[in-house]
């Protein structure tokens, strides 16, 4: 089996692209799915924003699956403009709609708050109304116009996967020898 890299253009234009529940699907790339937010913090809330960057690395800790429903591949949260403005960057293995829905079923459930909730024009109750969550993610994303994926088309449960079968074997060899 030979993986050749790939890239794909993303469209600027949106109207020809198919119609979700929440409006465009941008199409699955080599990268697979993802939404790149931008958006301004409100005045003295960057701290917070690392704060939950802190609970959730611990929550993670406590429990490693805790994202698992939501298929990630990669997460990346930037402050910059001297933490006036914030980034969230997401890819993940489902479209955009699965991921936003999941996304607050996840945190409704387990009554954890956003990190989104320090950000100018979050609806305050995400919880109990996804469209208003996903129209906040749909007017602060910054859809990307080309992305690259090394192992295109790869999702996070193959490359686990892999990365077991990379082991089982790995251990098959050392008890060989």
């Amino acid at each position: 089996m030979e993986i050749k890299p790939q890239a794909a253009v993303i469209p600027k234009e949106t109207g020809r692209l198919e119609q979700g529940k929440y409006g465009p699907v941008f199409p699955k790339t080599p990268a697979c799915y993802g939404f790149t937010i931008v958006a301004r913090v409100k005045p003295g809330r960057a701290e917070a924003i690392r704060e939950h960057g802190n609970t959730l690395a611990k929550a993670l800790e406590r429990d490693p699956y805790l994202l698992a429903p939501l298929k990630l591949h990669y997460l990346r949260w930037v402050l910059f403009d001297d933490d006036t403005r914030f980034m969230y960057q997401g890819i993940f293995d489902t479209d955009f709609d699965k991921y936003t829905e999941d996304a607050v079923a996840l945190f409704s459930k387990a009554g954890v708050s956003t990190a989104f909730e320090n950000l100018e024009g979050f609806p305050e109750d995400w919880k109990t109304n996804p469209e208003a969550f996903v129209r906040f993610v749909r007017e602060h994303h910054c859809p990307s116009f080309i992305e690259y994926g090394e192992y295109p088309f790869v999702t996070a449960d193959e490359i686990k996967k892999a990365l077991r079968i990379k082991s089982a074997l790995s251990e098959m060899l050392d008890q060989l020898q």
